[in-house]
């Protein structure tokens, strides 16, 4: 559901910041599919505004049809229950597709499915968006099947099969396994990563492009066969991989930058649509790198309109020329499956800033963790590590959640956002001693990316008086950081820092352990090379060090 209306720091040492061209090296390979799904998925009703009637629904989905099949695209409709069993959809669907296109099932709860499957209806209205109704995670293990069943026999009876793929904002592992299990889909979708936004919290997953989740939490990659969905999770909307991690940050809702073409700074404006395909089709991504247009019929065809004008005719002529591919989810899904049978490792890389304010990151997922690094004109910094766990139990596996908010969540190491105020912004922030005995927060140039065999991301970032540079690299399990130091540079180490009186995880720092306890469960990572530091002391920002072994810090995962 989407609302339709629509560092500070204790300062160590001075440095000058430098000013440099926005453009970093890349020096890494960009061979590996560009993946595109162009999903609009469609509901029947809108009690929010009386101006969106069903005649608006059904109109913008109609022209969303028109759109692809004039552009000669494929495209993947979800249909909530409420309009699988309206005719109007069904014949749209199966007569005003463009070839190849598919039709799936988009997972929010309406009365009418609730009542088909002779349940009782809890909700404001006939589609409600509470988490607590309007998701499969307000409802018992034993009454998600009861709704699975009721709308893939239906939907069988419309289309003559089931679907192949379901989506929705976020899933619980029951449901998902179940779809798999007893009817074989073959991938499903859901929300960004984000912070409250209309009351649903996603935060620290794989951020995006695909991932298998845990039997046990469907947010959660698995790291075995054994224990994951054999179904890739999509992450859908396309979020800014600069802005929209700190958008709100020190509030309990976040605002949205995506590539939905409701949005006028970001998916509706050219500059900014320009701005993220260049991130996601132009730089490196590791395995694959994805992205998903489309948005649902809620906002109105005026409302989303020129967004998509600006879209999908770039879509086209990328997919024309063969830069991308644009498929459908149930394809997408398949391709996974075929190529990956654990998570891979994925990349996204962003070295141009749409707000020229001279930032650029990085992001690396893996099955095992995420991490982000941030630059910010000619300083760095670690903004985000969450481990993953497949052992960890969503709070919805075995029974119903009765909040109308609804929490996922992974395991913190760093957490820029979570651990930040206006004021203050946390992360893990490099510092050095020069050859006089001072202290400084590094600063530096232009950093390098690079690639090697599709699962390995290696960032070269120099100091800015050429002493020293540092370099990271990102393996599926672990995260290795080298200072490479010059004739000055005699030692060198990062620093977690936060606001104060943050709430923290970590429950011992010392040995070559942190060990922390989030939301009742244990979890831990490991320096293979360096120790950390406990720094913790009441209202102090700095909270552990992390100090090198040979020049090297190694955190395993």
């Amino acid at each position: 559901m989407r609302t339709v209306n629509a560092f500070m720091f204790i300062a160590l040492s001075a440095c000058h910041l430098l000013t440099f061209p926005l453009q970093a090296k890349n020096t890494g390979k960009n061979d590996a599919p560009r993946i595109v799904n162009i999903i609009n998925f469609v509901r029947a009703i809108e009690p929010r505004s009386a101006e969106i009637t069903e005649d608006v629904l059904f109109e913008t989905t109609k022209q969303q049809a028109a759109q692809l099949k004039e552009h000669r695209l494929k495209g993947t409709f979800l249909l909530q229950y409420d309009a699988l069993i309206v005719p109007r959809y069904q014949e749209l669907m199966k007569n005003e597709l463009f070839e190849g296109s598919e039709v799936g099932a988009w997972w929010e709860i309406t009365q009418p499915h609730v009542e088909a499957a002779g349940l009782e209806w809890r909700g404001r209205y006939p589609w409600d968006w509470h988490a607590n109704v309007g998701f499969a995670t307000g409802y018992t293990p034993q009454e998600r099947e009861k709704l699975v069943d009721v709308y893939m026999e239906k939907f069988k009876s419309v289309f003559g099969k089931y679907p192949a793929s379901v989506g929705s904002w976020f899933i619980d592992a029951h449901t998902l396994n179940y779809m798999y299990e007893k009817y074989h889909i073959s991938a499903s979708c859901n929300c960004k990563d984000q912070i409250g936004t209309d009351g649903y919290t996603l935060w620290g997953g794989y951020w995006n492009q695909a991932y298998y989740p845990s039997k046990l939490n469907a947010y959660m990659p698995a790291q075995t066969e054994a224990g994951q969905i054999n179904v890739p999770i999509f992450r859908m909307l396309g979020s800014d991989p600069i802005y929209q991690y700190e958008a709100g940050i020190g509030g309990t809702t976040q605002s949205v930058i995506t590539l939905e073409p409701v949005y006028g700074e970001a998916g509706g404006n050219k500059e900014w649509v320009d701005y993220f395909f260049k991130s996601m089709f132009d730089e490196p991504c590791l395995s694959f790198a994805y992205v998903q247009a489309g948005q649902e019929n809620s906002f109105t065809w005026d409302a989303m309109k020129k967004g998509l004008e600006i879209q999908i005719p770039i879509l086209q002529e990328m997919s024309q020329s063969g830069k991308i591919r644009v498929e459908t989810l149930g394809e997408s899904g398949a391709w996974f499956k075929e190529n990956f049978t654990v998570t891979p490792p994925t990349a996204v890389v962003t070295m141009d800033d749409v707000r020229h304010s001279e930032k650029r990151t990085v992001w690396y997922n893996s099955r095992h963790y995420r991490a982000n690094l941030l630059w910010e004109g000619a300083g760095f910094r670690i903004r985000d590590i969450h481990k993953f766990d497949e052992k960890m139990q969503s709070d919805y596996l075995t029974k119903a959640g009765n909040s109308t908010q609804c929490i996922y969540t992974t395991l913190p190491l760093v957490d820029g956002c979570m651990w930040s105020t206006q004021s203050y912004t946390a992360g893990l922030r490099l510092f050095y001693i020069d050859w006089r005995g001072q202290r400084h927060e590094a600063k530096g140039e232009i950093p390098e990316i690079s690639e090697k065999d599709g699962t390995e991301l290696t960032v070269k970032w120099s100091f800015a008086d050429k002493s020293a540079r540092l370099e990271i690299t990102f393996t599926e399990d672990k995260m290795e950081i080298k200072c490479k130091p010059g004739k000055y540079i005699y030692t060198w180490e990062l620093c977690l820092m936060t606001a104060p009186e943050t709430e923290l995880p970590f429950k011992y720092i010392g040995g070559n352990t942190i060990a922390s306890s989030y939301k009742g469960f244990d979890y831990s990572v490991k320096l293979e090379e360096g120790a950390p530091v406990d720094n913790r002391q009441a209202g102090r920002n700095l909270v552990f060090t992390l100090r090198p072994n040979r020049n090297k810090i190694t955190l395993v995962f």
